[in-house]
């Protein structure tokens, strides 16, 4: 090619056999597509924006890519490794990220909790004053057996026997449970 002149020589062998490179708008219209879908199945949450820049990198890599027939090639280990390093980027950011905050209830559930509540405790204070402080001791204080029966002052059986007798009380005035005793 002699400078100056629009083409290649006629008489320059090499430049008839080598075909052009496909131009970056040809290799768009028919790698996008694909390249958005393979994103998109590697697991990537922004696949067109994966694909996009694969072809930004494409872009600024022609000048130096070795061979310009292997765009497409180029293209599809781009679109894997970039997949690949967002994916491990949001793990990462995820692990480091606090957790959540707790879901709030709606106003309707915590009007119902509340009125749950507060029959629970009406039903509570029904019980005989020992099955009262024995389920207190044992549910809202979470003691064991054994620390329920130090507190009262009683045997181990006795505050077993208070925590089972208040519990079916208290089932049989909610509504639920036969009697067991």
């Amino acid at each position: 090619m002699t400078i100056g002149s629009a083409g290649p020589q006629e008489d320059d062998p090499d430049a008839r056999a080598a075909p052009a490179p496909p131009a970056l708008e040809e290799l768009f219209a028919e790698h996008y597509p694909r390249l958005v879908g393979l994103a998109r199945r590697l697991g990537a949450d922004d696949p067109e924006d994966v694909a996009q820049e694969a072809f930004a990198r494409l872009h600024d890599r022609r000048a130096v890519l070795r061979d310009p027939r292997a765009a497409a090639a180029y293209l599809r280990a781009t679109v894997c490794n970039l997949t690949r390093n967002r994916l491990r980027h949001l793990r990462i950011a995820r692990l480091r990220q606090p957790p959540p905050p707790e879901p709030t209830a709606a106003a309707e559930a915590v009007a119902l909790g509340r009125e749950d509540h507060r029959e629970l405790l009406a039903r509570l204070e029904r019980l005989s004053r020992r099955q009262r402080e024995a389920l207190v001791l044992r549910y809202w204080l979470d003691l064991d057996d054994r620390e329920v029966a130090e507190a009262m002052q009683v045997s181990l059986g006795a505050a077993k026997t208070h925590i089972r007798r208040g519990l079916g009380a208290l089932q049989r005035a909610m509504g639920g449970g036969r009697r067991h005793d």
